[in-house]
């Protein structure tokens, strides 16, 4: 069971990586590689589905936002005490994890949804290497912010229940 204390940190922790994440990738247009706009996707999927505009970028970012604690309080419950090793190799291993997730699942289900399709591992785009590693880089920033700041909170995963 996670403590009451846990879990607010927890959020926090996601909170924080996610808006790390969303920086790093904006930040990334400035390096030559692809500006990757998750509110913008979900914004434009949401609203395709629809046929019309029904969702805004606040409702976008918001889905976003909670997208990314949700990332977080998985990691918590189910991952971070079962990996070894420190913050580091942890963030890396998280951060990996879910580029590869991305780009098996997530990425291939969202732009179908769209109306379009960016194939495994973004191979129907006109950059996939540069999409796949502009998303790993700023899952890793997620990744290794995440597990920092978890380690600064104090959180260790989840009180064991016996």
């Amino acid at each position: 069971m996670i403590s009451s204390s846990t879990f607010w940190r927890t959020v926090i922790s996601g909170f924080i990586a996610t808006f790390i994440m969303a920086m790093v990738s904006f930040l990334q247009g400035g390096i030559g590689l692809p500006t990757i706009d998750i509110a913008y996707i979900i914004d434009q999927s949401l609203n395709h589905v629809h046929g019309k505009e029904v969702y805004s970028m606040a409702w976008a970012n918001v889905a976003y936002v909670i997208g990314g604690i949700l990332m977080a309080l998985f990691w918590v419950v189910f991952l971070q005490k079962r990996m070894p090793g420190n913050w580091i190799l942890h963030g890396i291993a998280f951060g990996l994890l879910i580029s590869i997730f991305s780009g098996l699942i997530v990425g291939p289900l969202v732009s179908a949804a769209a109306g379009d399709s960016f194939g495994l591992f973004y191979s129907d785009t006109w950059i996939p290497g540069k999409i796949l590693l502009a998303g790993v880089i700023m899952h890793l920033s997620y990744g290794l912010t995440l597990t920092l700041s978890l380690n600064i909170a104090g959180v260790h995963g989840i009180d064991e229940q016996h």
